[in-house]
């Protein structure tokens, strides 16, 4: 059976220890160690390594003995409870000796964990945990965590009270963090909040933060807010010097952007603004308005377009540089 991405997310928390299988690819290899953590996890329990009720292999060693993945599946365990076969980065030379061990499972085995990079629909190995009676197969993919996925994190970290303008900083920093950066984030804030009741707060979140993106990156993003476009040039160059790239310059942009526009939007009276920059975003948030953020959004996600297009000659730096201009000219206006 093929998992959604709306399903993925409660079958890792909840997975059916009665089924066969489950195939997890995808081409992030960080995002794919993290769900088959979570899954691995939430069959076997917090001792089942200990109880030997894990067979952990690689695809490489499979490879130069066939037979470990079926014998690890039709072994006997010494202690009660689900079992699980997992065996991590299947290509298409050990695809083969996994889908025959799919097709020898019999209810009473151990279930059978694997993890691939990209795989094509036409790949035999998807279609055989798609296409069996109790097997599954999910794709992650380069998508930040969701609302319930960070809810269910944070619980897991011992945070409980989560207000809604903290997940909103949550799903921002999300955004900005490597999938691995964000979870030691969230563990790092549920020790900062240790025996603290108090419902998590921007400053909570601030103090166990890392820095997203370079304090020069930020500048850049301020002088544009600012709507000083003569100071746009020099900035540029300083960070072309330093080799940060279009994408990262485009992405903390629309970032920086949609922040200031819910701030502007906000009618709780608390704007979800944090860090050391709160006071002048929030002035730049009040200037602009929803209207003319709503434009600058438009233009910055035109620009992520041009600079993902296969047909862009145009070099990056120039193109984003002249979106920056654009927008500093605007917020002039």
């Amino acid at each position: 059976m093929k998992l959604s991405a709306g399903q993925s997310a409660s079958y890792f928390a909840k997975p059916d220890a009665e089924a066969a299988g489950l195939l997890i690819f995808g081409a992030d290899g960080m995002r794919i160690a993290l769900k088959r953590q979570q899954v691995v996890a939430a069959l076997i329990g917090p001792r089942g390594e200990e109880e030997m009720r894990l067979t952990r292999m690689a695809a490489s060693e499979v490879r130069k003995d066939p037979a470990l993945l079926l014998d690890a599946v039709k072994a006997i365990g010494f202690f009660p409870g689900p079992r699980v076969a997992l065996i991590e980065d299947v290509n298409e030379i050990t695809g083969p000796i996994v889908i025959d061990a799919l097709a020898a499972w019999a209810p009473g085995d151990a279930q059978i964990i694997a993890t691939a990079g990209n795989l094509k629909p036409t790949s035999k190995l998807r279609k055989a945990f798609e296409g069996h009676a109790s097997a599954y197969a999910v794709g992650i993919y380069d998508n930040p965590p969701t609302r319930d996925e960070i809810e269910r994190d944070l619980k897991a970290a011992g945070i409980t009270d989560a207000p809604q303008d903290a997940m909103h900083l949550l799903m921002d920093l999300a955004r900005d963090l490597e999938p691995g950066d964000f979870r030691q984030t969230l563990t790092k804030i549920g020790l900062y909040k240790l025996n603290d009741n108090t419902p998590l707060n921007a400053d909570d979140i601030a103090a166990c933060a890392p820095v997203s993106i370079e304090a020069d990156v930020d500048d850049v993003l301020l002088v544009v807010a600012d709507g000083q476009a003569a100071a746009i040039g020099p900035v540029m160059q300083r960070l072309q010097a330093q080799g940060v790239n279009a994408v990262t310059l485009c992405i903390g942009a629309m970032r920086h952007f949609r922040t200031l526009h819910r701030a502007a939007t906000d009618t709780s009276g608390r704007p979800q603004i944090w860090g050391p920059n709160r006071d002048k975003m929030m002035a730049q948030a009040r200037a602009w308005g929803p209207i003319k953020l709503e434009t600058a959004l438009t233009e910055l996600t035109d620009t992520d377009l041009q600079l993902r297009s296969a047909g862009q000659h145009a070099p990056a730096l120039a193109l984003v540089e002249r979106t920056f201009i654009r927008l500093a000219m605007l917020a002039r206006r």
